[in-house]
């Protein structure tokens, strides 16, 4: 039984589900399979081999799903790699180095270079954020633009939601999804297939307990790509006013949207991102 699930039939239900997720992609897409020292990676590649390339870093307890709502505008301007990041429930190895150290960007470093990319824009969510923000600060030479949606490592991450989470984890099915509702800020019909499915992961997955290290503002200050942050005013997971406050100290030139209403869970930003990927 893989370390980052709690049965093999835990396991098996969610790659079930994920499989058949991938054969309702809504465009034409290649599935690769790139060799790192992490372990295996799995990439979903979509739109033109030859337009400008475009990585995208989902958050935690997610998988290359997380953007199919996204991937159809994305794909007539640019070439998606939509990755599974290592350690989360998808295709890739389940390793999980230390994030306090330079190992997810070698990751990516063996990713980039397997695809045969050069530099790309990079758009990350939540822990794909924190993962997006680690690659340019380390190789700023390799992201063109990053755009980030409730990123982790910029704002204080707030913990007394989990406690409440664990409590309701103990009534069972009921209780899993108000934990999802309370955690995403999702609670609209509309949101339903996405928390089942978050919920579904989270019964059966383990996600991360390491802190998230943030960033120092010296590092901050470096970035000089254009950079995009869309934050939610109700992120129970991230301080949004302080990630707003410190981007905007130490990256005057970035573009920060605070949805006062938006929880942790940033839907409907295909355009906004699309804008900015255009620029």
């Amino acid at each position: 039984m893989s370390a980052i699930y709690t049965s093999e039939a835990g396991a098996s239900e969610i790659q079930r589900r994920y499989q058949e997720a991938l054969r309702a992609w809504p465009v034409p897409a290649e599935q690769l399979r790139i060799p790192t020292g992490e372990g295996e990676t799995f990439v979903l590649a979509s739109g033109p081999r030859d337009a400008p390339p475009v990585l995208l870093l989902h958050g935690s307890g997610a998988n290359t799903t997380m953007w199919q709502d996204d991937v159809a505008s994305w794909a007539q301007h640019f070439r998606t790699y939509a990755l599974d990041v290592i350690g989360e429930p998808g295709l890739s190895a389940p390793s999980r180095p230390p994030l306090a150290s330079d190992a997810y960007a070698r990751w990516l470093d063996e990713v980039l270079e397997g695809l045969g990319i050069g530099s790309a824009a990079v758009v990350g969510t939540s822990l794909g954020g924190w993962l997006a923000l680690d690659y340019a600060t380390r190789r700023p030479e390799r992201v063109t633009h990053l755009a980030l949606l409730c990123p982790g490592g910029l704002g204080r991450q707030k913990w007394g939601w989990i406690a409440r989470a664990l409590l309701l984890r103990l009534l069972g099915r009921r209780g899993v999804h108000r934990s999802v509702r309370a955690a995403t800020g999702l609670d609209s019909p509309q949101a339903r297939p996405v928390l089942d499915q978050v919920a579904l992961i989270f019964t059966h997955f383990k996600p991360r307990t390491e802190r998230l290290p943030i960033f120092p503002d010296g590092a901050l200050r470096r970035l000089t790509v254009p950079v995009l942050v869309v934050v939610g005013g109700r992120d129970v997971l991230f301080d949004s006013a302080d990630t707003a406050r410190r981007v905007r100290r130490c990256v005057p030139h970035a573009t920060v949207n605070v949805l006062p209403e938006v929880g942790h869970a940033i839907l409907g930003q295909t355009d906004t991102v699309t804008r900015f990927l255009r620029d």
